[in-house]
């Protein structure tokens, strides 16, 4: 199973007391669901690809209104695709229609959250988590980029999901897409955040237990970056020093250089790959005194200087 399929089989076990079972059945309706009119009267209809979730709504709709509800599965037209599984309510329809908040004067979905279901903090914990269920989505935290999704039918429901997740600052943002709107988290820290207010504990544990290993590694990767471009680094400036010491051996009689300068040469070609660092720590035992880093980088710019004054001397 993926994250997100765990992290919503998780959230399904969760216990509640009525008033968030409210909250969150109104999230499942109102998200996955339509209101018909047929000549056997008002019904609604909550669709899913999940079975699991068809239960939960199912059970809770059985528990909070004493009613019998059906359901019916059909293939999918398209290969590859799970069956979908369709809640029929009949009996008290109209009463949970208005107790959910599900529709408006025009026989409409409602295009807002019904407020008196989420005065409580948790029960709009429990409306995210419902939203979430119904038609939400989580990437991997092993896979290259974080990402977390609820697909709204409308505008106004997508931000109003925005201002629910604001109250926990979770700072989403709401974009347009072809089928509708997108409300999501891209940041870890706050998709972490969204799976602790929602009570998926266990799925944040994993996520931040993928996190923190996805985090080490990057940060050993970048050391490891590090010390390789500063041995890059280090390599070109001895390859440097090496070439100039080659032209003052071959142009000038180095007997006669200062003797600061004949220390250094002596130190670069004894270490021809050393940093500054390590040669003025080993510069006491082959030089019999110590020649710190920063006197070291002056001589070799000094040895630097005069080998392309010699070299522009040549070219003149």
């Amino acid at each position: 199973m993926s994250f997100a399929s765990d992290t919503k089989s998780e959230m399904l076990t969760l216990k509640a007391d009525k008033c968030c079972k409210l909250a969150e059945l109104s999230a499942l309706l109102r998200m996955n669901g339509e209101i018909n009119l047929s000549s056997e009267g008002l019904r609604i209809e909550f669709h899913t690809t999940n079975i699991q979730i068809a239960r939960k709504v199912i059970s809770s709709t059985k528990e909070l209104y004493r009613i019998e509800v059906d359901i019916m599965s059909k293939k999918q037209m398209k290969l590859k695709k799970n069956d979908i599984y369709l809640v029929i309510i009949r009996n008290k329809a109209s009463e949970i229609i208005n107790e959910l908040g599900l529709m408006n004067n025009t026989d409409n979905y409602q295009e807002a959250i019904e407020s008196t279901l989420i005065v409580k903090e948790c029960c709009k914990r429990s409306y995210l988590r419902g939203a979430f269920l119904a038609s939400g989505s989580i990437n991997s935290p092993k896979s290259s980029s974080y990402h977390l999704e609820i697909h709204s039918g409308d505008e106004i429901h997508a931000l109003a999901l925005q201002e629910l997740m604001t109250y926990f600052y979770l700072n989403s943002k709401v974009i347009k897409k072809k089928r509708g709107y997108i409300t999501y988290i891209k940041e870890s820290e706050k998709i972490a955040d969204f799976l602790r207010v929602t009570g998926a504990i266990n799925a944040l544990f994993e996520f931040e237990d993928e996190r923190i290993k996805r985090d080490f590694v990057n940060s050993i990767t970048r050391v490891i970056n590090m010390e390789i471009a500063n041995q890059n680094k280090t390599l070109d400036a001895a390859n440097k020093q090496l070439r100039s010491i080659s032209v003052l051996e071959n142009m000038v009689d180095t007997t006669k250089l200062p003797k600061s300068m004949r220390e250094a040469i002596i130190l670069r070609k004894k270490f021809p790959e050393s940093s500054l660092n390590e040669m003025s720590d080993m510069s006491e035992e082959v030089i019999r005194k110590r020649v710190s880093k920063s006197a070291l980088n002056h001589r070799y710019r000094n040895i630097n200087d005069l080998a392309q004054q010699i070299l522009d001397d040549l070219n003149e």
